[in-house]
């Protein structure tokens, strides 16, 4: 089916300003009679019809907010929601909460349920499935009925819309500057597979830090894991056929499992092997040593993207300006504990 044309696309086939297509079409004395029938008659030519259900939706607010997250286990999402809930109560919204277990069937069902009148926009993280497949026409398709979306986490740069997130690439670019400044040469990056985009920005930055520092890159020593479930097999034999004396993990999880299964080995942590993990969970704080991590900031992050979603839900100029998107970056540090010589 052929799409809609919008305001947006009129403006731009006759070289004017979004606000002059509305108000020409809304016969507004302000624009002259030549561009209001130039334009009128483009938006004939092209069978216009304002978007009822985004003008709808801005008239009648729920005062909800959908949130679609990958996973309920991982400490990280759970501050991340736990930041986007407590953002939007101060401001008078409430939350509706979908998981997708990674799965692009359960993010589209969530999305579809509640994109009927139920929610005002969306906070979502993509899940792996629908990163695997490069699907984002869901997204599109709610981005086209006029309800705001902001992605977090993991984006992808095929959708326009609002966006938080961290640096992965400096921020694992950092990680290893760490292992190189205590000395460490044989640096390990354990990581999933190349489709999620923080883990393709995290092993960018292991790359980006090895050249910059002049340290050989050695294929063997990145191990791709699956996202679902610890490879035991793959781990026991990364870590018996490899020398390493420093290990970059993309998460906690990855993290303390590996550096428990070295310790078993006889291998002291941090005197011998180093280990970095993403994400600064509860995990990371009670390992034994405490892992060294790499904050993400989670609550912090959904508190941005709920102040970016409830901005544009509550913006009163609609169709008349030209919609911009933004994309915040947080800063992320490193939090030293006793798996890296501090």
């Amino acid at each position: 089916m052929k799409r809609k044309i919008t305001l947006k696309q009129i403006a731009r086939e006759l070289e004017v300003s979004i606000s002059t297509v509305s108000k020409a079409l809304k016969d507004s004395a302000e624009i002259s009679e030549d561009t209001k029938q130039k334009i009128k008659a483009f938006a004939k030519l092209y069978h216009y019809r304002p978007n009822n259900l985004a003008i709808s939706l801005k008239n009648r607010r729920t005062k909800n907010i959908g949130v679609i997250i990958p996973d309920i286990v991982h400490y990280f999402f759970t501050t991340v929601f736990r930041g986007i809930e407590h953002y939007s109560q101060e401001h008078g919204y409430n939350i509706i909460a979908c998981v997708s277990d990674e799965s692009l069937e359960k993010e589209i069902i969530n999305m579809e349920m509640l994109a009927n009148g139920s929610v005002d926009g969306f906070i979502l993280a993509l899940s792996a499935e629908t990163q695997k497949k490069n699907e984002f026409d869901h997204l599109r398709e709610i981005l086209d009925q006029g309800i705001p979306l902001v992605l977090f986490d993991r984006v992808t740069d095929e959708i326009e819309c609002d966006k938080v997130m961290i640096n992965d690439q400096e921020a694992a670019f950092l990680g290893v500057k760490k292992f190189i400044d205590n000395g460490r040469k044989k640096i390990a990056l354990i990581t999933t597979e190349d489709y999620f985009s923080v883990s393709r920005d995290r092993e960018a930055g292991y790359r980006q830090a090895l050249l910059q520092f002049g340290l050989p890159l050695d294929e063997d020593l990145i191990l791709k894991l699956p996202f679902m479930a610890l490879d035991e097999s793959a781990i026991n034999m990364f870590f018996s056929t490899q020398e390493v004396d420093a290990v970059l993990c993309v998460n906690e999880i990855f993290a303390i499992h590996c550096m428990n299964l070295v310790q078993q080995k006889g291998i002291k942590v941090p005197e011998e092997i180093s280990f970095i993990g993403f994400t600064d969970g509860i995990l990371s704080k009670y390992a034994n040593p405490g892992l060294t991590s790499i904050a993400q900031h989670g609550f912090r992050m959904g508190e941005i993207a709920a102040k970016m979603l409830i901005g544009k839900i509550e913006d009163d100029l609609g169709e008349e300006e030209e919609e911009t998107y933004h994309t915040e970056i947080i800063r992320s540090n490193i939090i030293e504990r006793g798996s890296t010589i501090n």
